[in-house]
């Protein structure tokens, strides 16, 4: 059976900052590293990993530390694991993103761009499909990334195509473990757990 555990990366200083993410390259807070640690005890239960992928962003990359301490295993990282960039709101407080979204109208999911240099959803997705299609992935990896683009490696794994996927939102949370599988007759893929 082939599993992908993906993690979403823990608590981080933007969070408690109320400031916009994406490609804002916020630390881990105390508290996330150490949620990031008890992530990594749980992985380390679980079996051997192989490998881990992870999102270049300090937030990410640093749990996927966390995680490569307890379970022993190389830690490859690759901006394409990124979260979506929110363009010209990155870094800046969440309420000035509020008062400048610009809503989608409902006919333009995949290419709707809600601020200036934020990406669209299908270059959003788009890049992850595209990293994710290039790696051999082993029995069993970790993905380090973000709540959202957790989405997408989600949608990736299910077989979800790049022009269906303006809908979906698996709705991850920070600090949180989903568990991927493909079982070895078939090679049907499932969500074993989501937010875990």
């Amino acid at each position: 059976m082939k599993t992908i555990y993906v993690v979403s990366h823990t608590e981080s200083e933007h969070h408690l900052s109320d400031l916009v993410g994406g490609w804002y390259d916020s630390e881990l807070t105390e508290k996330g590293i150490s949620d990031a640690n008890a992530i990594a005890e749980i992985l380390g239960s679980e079996g051997k990993v192989d490998t881990i992928f992870s999102s270049d962003l300090k937030r990410a990359s640093t749990t996927a530390e966390c995680i490569s301490k307890i379970v022993y295993a190389p830690v490859i990282v690759n901006s394409s694991l990124r979260e979506m960039s929110f363009g010209e709101a990155e870094g800046k407080e969440q309420t000035w993103l509020d008062k400048r979204i610009k809503p989608e109208d409902g006919d333009n999911r995949l290419d709707h761009r809600i601020v200036t240099g934020a990406e669209t959803k299908r270059e959003f997705a788009g890049r992850i499909f595209k990293y994710l299609d290039s790696i051999e992935l082993p029995d069993c990896s970790v993905i380090s990334t973000h709540s959202f683009a957790a989405t997408y490696v989600i949608a990736w794994w299910v077989g979800m195509s790049l022009e269906s996927v303006g809908y979906v939102n698996f709705g991850v949370k920070p600090g949180k473990i989903t568990k991927l599988v493909e079982d070895d007759f078939f090679k049907n893929r499932a969500v074993a757990y989501l937010n875990q």
